[in-house]
């Protein structure tokens, strides 16, 4: 039993359809009356609480919060299914996650791997389950549909990657820039730990490295960072984008 006091990850959770409810609603404004409504849409129980009652359950709220047996997690598949259903299907797009540990880093990467399309997410199991509240509010409620397959050995999911053409894309500073790689086609990218980087033995399958230049002092962009600017570069090059002069 959890709660959910995101606006975000509250819409999403209602919307996805798998929120049982209820939600709970200690002041009824603008953005509560959004959540109202999409729980009368899916038929979620509406409770009407004191601001104290909803202190008490769940002190980090902003006048709502919606009761879940579960906190959000991903639309969990395999990644036997996820190649099986690609079929004769030429452009896929793949995010490896390599000890990606932080909460909040893991939360920003899946928000931009919803915006910009991507197919599914692979990390290892349940890393960070146990921070699934923090996860879909950083994610603003993408965890409830970006598909996640979670596996044991990520050197061995590479490998059925590329039997089924994928091309292994890891992301290290030190790489040829992004935008002089071809990212059409089946794709996957690697990213590495916080602090961390790539393990050797996934650096070792990958068929090349990428990086972003960049012109600052500090060592490197923030790994959630660095997922959104290289997922909207393989969106320009499949769109035909090209960035004005």
């Amino acid at each position: 039993m959890g709660y959910l006091t995101g606006f975000h990850a509250i819409e999403e959770a209602l919307k996805s359809g798998k929120a049982t409810g209820p939600l709970l609603i200690a002041k009824a404004g603008p953005r509560a009356q959004e959540s109202i409504a999409l729980a009368r849409e899916h038929k979620v129980p509406i409770h009407r609480v004191g601001t104290h009652d909803l202190d008490r359950l769940t002190p980090d709220h902003r006048g709502m919060a919606l009761q879940v047996v579960d906190l959000p997690q991903n639309s969990v598949i395999t990644l036997d299914g996820f190649i099986a259903d690609l079929g004769e299907r030429q452009q896929a797009l793949v995010m490896i996650l390599d000890e990606i540990t932080d909460p909040h880093n893991y939360g920003a990467i899946l928000r931009s791997c919803d915006q910009f399309g991507v197919d599914m997410v692979i990390t290892r199991h349940r890393r960070i389950a146990k921070h699934a509240q923090s996860i879909s509010k950083t994610s603003a409620g993408a965890v409830s549909w970006v598909p996640v397959a979670e596996v044991s050995n990520l050197p061995r999911a590479v490998q059925d990657l590329q039997e089924a053409h994928f091309w292994i894309y890891g992301m290290d500073m030190r790489g040829d820039p992004i935008y002089e790689r071809d990212l059409r086609g089946r794709l996957a990218l690697i990213l590495g730990g916080e602090g961390t980087g790539i393990s050797r033995l996934l650096r070792e399958r990958c068929d090349a490295l990428m990086g972003i230049p960049c012109k600052g002092r500090i060592d490197s962009l923030n790994v959630s960072v660095a997922a959104g600017i290289v997922c909207y570069e393989v969106l320009r090059q499949r769109s035909g984008i090209i960035p004005s002069p």
